[in-house]
């Protein structure tokens, strides 16, 4: 189940709610990513329920809310992005009030920031005196008067807008700080609270208590406009944040945009246009030439080019004519289809992909440990070092308080443990959605760093190096008692239910040769080998010389006319009756295009790359030395596949295997990252860590350059948050005051805390201009 949650800010925030969550009996899994504003939970429904979820989120001061229940991926998407976009603009009303706030009390504080005060002048910031000194007499020409008002009256005034700002625009942080307080944690809210609250309690003390300042030497100086730029500066950083955090995911949205509102059905002779809900499997949709496809079907009638690069990544339209599949959201070109509607809704290939990303975005990176191990120690310690900064100020010079407090609160402010948990999601969002764009779906942050992490890719021949779509070229008889259309007649019988790669070109092959339909009273599909059965009373197989031998066929005799066949880079296909070869075809499967291209990336990469197929080692050979693939295992079964990426995985590679067929799920789900022809059986891309919407092996380097690209952004994104708290912290404690009499500002802080997590999510956005580097 995934909850919304609301209320978190920064990485402490995400790991206080996963540790509540895992801590309930029952729970499995618990995953809680910060920009998507979700926790995905895996538990036993018999040991606990929703609601205890939600409650133990409730319990640590953040807010979960039960999603809705029956939600399509649209309308869930359609959900995040309202609410991304009410979390924006809420927080941009809040950012400018405190910004128009933060502006008055800077000019109605300049009457009261006299140079001359010597006891805090010592250890004033050196920017915001100069700042001071370069504004003030402007501010004196333009407003006179203001240099002429009582100090009583200029401080209610301060004192009025602090309250206003903490009260509204600042509420948020006292609120979720208590709530943290209260369940015994720490968060961002915690520091930005104590940080501005810290500055108004002294000011308030200051105004309303000035004479026991005065009798230990301490001037009564008050920071009200200090504790108003904290939460103006702030908010603006979230702000950014916020609007950036929208942006990650953009391509999710695009997809979502796809999904017309109605359908044209034909219904009872007539052409009605309905609501898409209202579409069910089974109606006649009319699509006009450049209206989007509604639904995912079969063309009855009609032919024009669609263009699927929105789902697919693929530029080039695609031509369609009867009996070729359809998929909504896709854009039709200049003819006019009439379609059978088959999958909608739910069950379209748009909301499969969308439901896809949607989880992928919630995942987490291994990388994210890191992160999580600091964020889970990281407030506490800023806390810690914000009372030890003020203490060590005190005990060097004793009349150092108000330097002290204002160093300690800096420190409380600049630290910003946003940047460290943005770091990896962010990236994890953005480069989920732009594979999604160039046809390459990842199923989350794991596989999306494993990948990244290969070192070797195997490759299945048919249907992923080849296009999967054979032909006959060659029926040499063995038996002349046998003519040909007898020959593809007991074919034809046996392949008719088959799901082999080769089993359609066989049966069309039969079809085209005019061979007498006959029924198979057995039928038995045997794994990497062939099919055997029963025709006409006669026990038939087919398949390679592996089926042959295990039957007890002799194939010896026929060895030269096989090799023949696969010096040409033919499959031969062994046809035995009642024990005996009667004889054999040969069937070619074309290289794909591009596929030579892929390879070449691939081992430029420095991969090594593998040839794998059940089929003959010459044929196999041929095609990996057209390919420029120096390694290739041949005659291998299910099984085989499964063992030789174990013996890659034991030489210590990281593998990750490309694959189409049945045959291959076993290998796809043992390799370290699976790869799915999407083109394929269901079973693969169920099996497989990625998958290949565009069914093209370039996809494949693809996807490995993306992952490369997307850890080194994650690790780019890492040492920008922690090389930030590493330098900003010892600054704001006064690092820098003794060599060059730097002592920064709280107000300057909390800006430079606002731009630290917009920078990381900012780097993150790069990932979405993306190119695969292509020849």
């Amino acid at each position: 189940m995934t909850l919304p949650v609301e209320g978190m800010t920064c990485a402490a925030c995400q790991s206080h709610v996963q540790e509540a969550l895992v801590a309930v009996p029952g729970v499995v899994s618990a995953t809680v990513n910060l920009v998507t504003r979700n926790a995905t939970v895996r538990f036993v429904e018999s040991e606990t329920s929703p609601e205890k979820l939600v409650e133990s989120i409730n319990d640590t001061g953040y807010t979960a809310r039960m999603p809705v229940v029956g939600a399509t991926a649209f309308e869930e998407q359609e959900a995040q992005e309202k609410a991304q976009e009410e979390e924006f603009r809420t927080l941009r009303r809040k950012a400018r009030t405190a910004g128009i706030m933060a502006l008055l009390a800077m000019i109605v504080s300049m009457p009261l920031m006299s140079p001359t005060h010597a006891h805090h002048a010592a250890y004033e910031d050196p920017i915001m005196t100069a700042f001071m000194r370069l504004v003030e007499p402007p501010m004196r020409a333009l407003l006179p008067f203001l240099f002429a008002v009582d100090r009583r009256w200029l401080l209610g005034a301060l004192v009025v807008m602090t309250f206003v700002t903490l009260s509204w625009a600042g509420r948020h942080f006292f609120v979720r700080a208590f709530r943290s307080a209260r369940s015994r944690n720490a968060d961002m809210n915690t520091l930005v609270a104590l940080g501005a609250g810290a500055a108004t309690g002294y000011s308030l003390f200051a105004t309303l208590a000035p004479a026991v300042l005065a009798r230990s030497g301490i001037n009564a100086d008050a920071y009200y406009e200090a504790a108003i730029f904290i939460v103006a500066l702030v908010l603006t950083g979230n702000t950014l944040e916020a609007r950036a955090r929208a942006r990650t995911s953009q391509a999710l949205r695009k997809l979502a945009a796809l999904k017309p509102e109605t359908a044209r059905v034909s219904r009872d002779g007539q052409e009605v246009d309905v609501a898409l809900e209202e579409v069910i499997p089974g109606d006649r949709v009319v699509i006009r030439p450049g209206e989007r496809v509604p639904v995912d079907g079969i063309v009855e009638s009609g032919a024009s080019a669609i263009d699927e690069s929105m789902l697919t990544g693929e530029p080039v339209p695609v031509e369609k004519h009867e009996g070729d599949g359809v998929y909504g959201g896709t854009l039709n070109g200049r003819g006019a289809l009439r379609v059978r509607a088959t999958e909608v809704g739910e069950t379209s290939a748009l909301s499969n992909i969308i439901r896809l990303i949607r989880a992928a975005q919630g995942s987490r990176a291994p990388i994210q440990k890191l992160a999580d191990r600091v964020s889970s120690i990281f407030v506490p310690i800023i806390l810690s070092l914000a009372i030890a900064t003020f203490v060590v100020w005190v005990l060097v010079d004793e009349t150092a308080i108000l330097a002290g407090a204002s160093a300690a609160i800096s420190v409380l402010v600049i630290a910003c443990p946003c940047a460290v948990g943005l770091a990896i999601p962010t990236a994890v969002m953005v480069a989920t959605g732009r594979g999604a764009e160039q046809g390459v779906l990842i199923k989350g942050g794991e596989p999306l760093q494993r990948l990244a992490e290969v070192t070797a890719v195997v490759l299945d021949k048919t249907g992923t190096v080849t296009q999967g779509k054979p032909r006959v070229t060659d029926v040499l008889q063995i038996d002349d008692s046998f003519e040909e259309r007898d020959v593809y007649a007991l074919v034809w019988a046996l392949e008719a239910t088959s799901e082999h790669p080769l089993a359609d070109a066989l049966v069309a092959a039969a079809k085209e040769a005019g061979a007498p339909e006959k029924q198979a009273s057995s039928f038995e599909s045997k794994a990497g080998l062939g099919v055997v059965g029963e025709v006409e009373g006669r026990k038939v197989a087919l398949g390679n010389e592996a089926l042959m031998r295990s039957l007890e066929v002799d194939v010896d005799a026929s060895a030269a006319r096989r090799r023949a066949l696969s010096l040409e880079g033919k499959t031969p296909v062994i046809v035995a009756v009642d024990g005996r070869i009667v004889a054999i075809l040969g069937v070619m499967d074309p290289i794909k295009e591009g596929a030579k291209e892929a390879v070449r990336r691939m081992l430029a990469m420095g991969l090594e790359v593998v040839l794998l197929s059940g089929d003959t080692r010459e044929t196999v050979e041929l095609v990996a030395t057209s390919l420029g693939i120096h390694r290739v295992v041949a005659g291998v079964l299910p099984q085989g596949k499964v063992d030789q990426i174990e013996e890659l995985d034991r030489s210590g590679h990281v593998v990750a295997m490309v694959g189409d067929g049945i045959n291959d799920a076993p290998a796809l789900a043992r390799a370290h990252v699976g790869i799915a022809i999407g083109t394929g059986a269901d079973v693969t891309v169920e099996a497989a860590d990625i998958t290949l919407v565009r069914g093209d092996l370039g996809a494949a380097a693809d996807a490995i350059e993306l992952a490369r690209r997307t850890m080194r952004v994650m690790r780019q994104n890492l040492f920008l948050a922690f090389l930030y708290n590493v330098l900003a912290v010892p600054i704001a404690a006064g690092a820098l005051f003794p060599t060059w009499g730097i002592l920064l500002s709280p107000a300057l802080a909390s800006g430079a805390m606002a731009l630290s997590s917009t920078s990381v999510v900012t780097n993150s956005l790069r990932l979405a201009r993306f190119s695969p580097r292509r020849s």
